[in-house]
């Protein structure tokens, strides 16, 4: 039987792991300014008029569309939308908020908590006392005090955004805004089939939420950077340690070579052994 040596194992390759999410791409500051000025712009045609704001008539015949019959699946999908909106849709935010604890991303914690209580508390119920719009007559759910701006709008789109920027990574965000804004324009939507908000209302919020977004993105971008470095490296670290085996490179025992013999003067010295010692060798 003709006698084969073993060949020597490949050691495995790379471990692939799932791209971290990247950097504001740039144009994303201008972007954010230019929803920002936009909603501002909403907002002081609304506040303009001293008895009926300067959009009414238009709020109103967008209201008027949204007559009913307020029932089957239209009815099932904004009452869907204004649970995800009120209290009880706090669950989402509460588990990316976990999610963030244990993958200990401090700094994206951070913007997510300055985003969305902060802008939460600043924007929207700030902005709700001052301009002090009423809502429209018989609403189909439970609303509070100002209808302007909307705050469900506002938290939609903020979502979208805070997902996006630390969830999502470059090359699938182009998917996800787009999917992003779909469920934002429905969030508006069910606000005005509810008689809950004025169309305007919902425009306003919605643009207020992807600025305080996006802007709070920008300027929490060098923090965020410096963190996806440094868990790039412990990636990098763990993923070798994980390739690392029997048969990787770092762990494989080598065999000894074998002692080299010299012969001196009739006698077989091994390595290290002087040629001028006269002992006998043991």
């Amino acid at each position: 039987m003709p006698h084969t040596s073993p060949t020597a194992p490949v050691p495995p390759g790379p471990v692939r792991r799932r791209p971290a999410p990247g950097l504001p791409a740039a144009g994303t500051a201008l972007l954010g300014a230019a929803f920002a000025a936009t909603a501002t712009l909403v907002c002081a045609l609304v506040a303009a008029g001293t008895t009926r704001p300067r959009l009414q008539n238009a709020d109103e015949r967008w209201l008027a569309l949204m007559g009913g019959p307020h029932d089957g699946l239209p009815l099932a999908a904004a009452t869907v939308l204004d649970w995800f909106g009120g209290p009880l849709g706090a669950v989402v935010p509460l588990a990316l908020v976990a999610v963030l604890c244990v993958r200990r991303r401090w700094w994206s914690l951070l913007y997510f908590l300055t985003a969305y209580l902060g802008g939460s508390a600043l924007v929207v119920q700030v902005v709700k006392y001052a301009v002090d719009r009423p809502r429209p007559a018989g609403p189909l759910v439970r609303v509070d005090h100002g209808s302007f701006p909307s705050g469900h709008a506002f938290g939609a789109a903020l979502l979208v955004v805070l997902v996006g920027a630390l969830f999502v990574t470059r090359a699938r965000r182009p998917l996800w805004w787009s999917l992003g804004a779909l469920f934002t324009t429905a969030m508006m939507w069910s606000r005005t089939w509810l008689h809950a908000h004025w169309l305007s209302d919902t425009v306003a919020g919605a643009l207020a939420g992807f600025a305080t977004g996006l802007l709070l993105w920008c300027a929490f971008a060098p923090l965020l950077g410096r963190e996806a470095s440094r868990h790039a490296v412990r990636r990098t670290e763990s993923g070798s340690e994980e390739a690392a085996g029997p048969d990787h490179p770092v762990f494989r025992i080598r065999p000894r070579p074998p002692a080299r013999r010299i012969h001196v003067n009739g006698r077989i010295l091994k390595r290290g052994v002087s040629p001028y010692d006269t002992r006998e060798p043991g």
